[in-house]
């Protein structure tokens, strides 16, 4: 398998040609949002000038092509994740709409002494709308803690029972970059009938991701983290589950009938899309996928651990520094987070982007998994195809600048 060249895709990135502060650019937030390829920004550019309509209503020449490039991003979305039917894809506006959307659509399947399990490793998005839940229905929310960095599946396996209803769990924590086992999880979940949730925020993007081997029920995901645009993610569920569920948002394209006191709804996937969609949102992600597909999404994760495990090296000579999660590589993806003893993480960030190194500093919207390691906030640098070793010593060589600067006792 030929590995891919950092360096001749940054050429295709139009905002990586640029300097900040001086430097040139060395971008480690991708787990935060992704940069976007020429492809994805001209594609949605012509949808304005040469298409632009709204689908599914019209029947004019415009309203047709509009609709026809939207629906192929849906082809498109569904056969990248390896979905069923195109009717199992659900377009919203991102993962923490399809975390909300799913909170709200498994209500009627929950009532008081119910569970939920998450860890607590899990984004905010996958936090906060089930707490809601809880509190509409009285179910109880419950967290499966860690083992040496990674989900305790032994306590997993001690906390599922009869009263478990739902399990939503991250493939890839976006804080600690550990891979969840999830077809070892789905066949516990699935022994006691429990729905698996899965967030795929962090694992899409730089993983093959195949939801019938996987055998989640459902699985969210944002474009915006995929070399997509902002403002599109998509909500993956099984057919058979979509069509006995009800939808959570009410009005134009997502119905059949309307009568004065009642209406009906239409089929999927436009059952749960009320409104108008994001329609150059979706084309863009369908052109995102393309050049995905195009580098090939093995290769893609073989880079990502290339990368990985020579900035974890890198970092390991960095002296006072911490890095959080596993004490080795195994299962992890895309990214690290750390601190530097004696320094702010809001310090180190400020201080690196003096030498155009853009990290993420803060609780990574994990608050909960800060609290549980004893850490106030933390230093994360996440990787992606258009990354280099070149950046990784510009972020190690920033880091010693940093101590230097601040003349920290290391």
């Amino acid at each position: 398998m030929q590995s891919l060249d950092g360096r001749q895709i940054q050429k295709d990135f139009p905002i990586l040609d640029q300097q900040v502060q001086e430097e040139d650019l060395v971008y480690l937030d991708s787990a935060a949002t992704s940069q976007k390829p020429k492809t994805v920004i001209e594609v949605m550019d012509r949808y304005y000038q040469e298409m632009n309509a709204n689908v599914h209503r019209g029947v004019h020449t415009l309203g047709e092509l509009a609709t026809q490039a939207f629906e192929a991003s849906r082809r498109k979305v569904a056969s990248f994740i390896g979905a069923a039917s195109e009717k199992e894809i659900i377009f919203t506006r991102g993962t923490t709409t399809g975390l909300n959307h799913l909170a709200r659509m498994l209500e009627a399947e929950l009532s008081a002494g119910d569970e939920i399990l998450i860890s607590i490793m899990e984004h905010h998005s996958n936090i906060v709308p089930w707490q809601q839940l809880c509190q509409r229905t009285g179910a109880r929310l419950v967290y499966v803690f860690l083992k040496e960095g990674r989900l305790d599946l032994e306590d997993l396996q001690a906390k599922l029972s009869p009263a478990t209803k739902v399990v939503s769990l991250a493939h890839v924590s976006n804080v600690l970059g550990v891979e969840n086992p999830i077809e070892e999880i789905a066949e516990l979940v699935h022994q006691v009938g429990a729905y698996l949730v899965l967030d795929g925020a962090q694992s899409v993007p730089h993983l093959p991701v195949d939801v019938q081997k996987l055998d989640v029920d459902f699985l969210v995901f944002s474009g915006h983290k995929m070399m997509g645009p902002t403002g599109i993610g998509v909500l993956y569920g099984r057919e058979s589950l979509l069509q006995q569920l009800e939808p959570v948002e009410y009005g134009g394209e997502m119905i059949d009938f309307v009568f004065e006191q009642e209406a009906t709804w239409t089929e999927l996937p436009w059952k749960f899309e009320a409104g108008t969609p994001p329609i150059a949102e979706a084309i863009g992600l369908g052109a995102a996928i393309d050049y995905l597909e195009q580098l090939g999404m093995e290769r893609v994760a073989a880079q990502d651990q290339e990368l990985l495990s020579y900035l974890w090296q890198g970092l390991q000579s960095v002296e006072g520094i911490e890095i959080y999660g596993p004490a080795s590589l195994e299962g992890r993806s895309g990214l690290i987070s750390f601190n530097l003893a004696g320094l702010h993480p809001h310090d180190v960030a400020t201080a690196l982007d003096y030498e155009g190194v853009a990290v993420r500093a803060g609780h990574h919207c994990a608050q909960p998994l800060l609290s549980y390691l004893g850490v106030g906030a933390m230093l994360r640098a996440s990787l992606y195809v258009y990354n280099t070793k070149e950046d990784c010593d510009r972020l190690i060589q920033a880091l010693e600048k940093t101590k230097e600067f601040f003349n920290g006792n290391f």
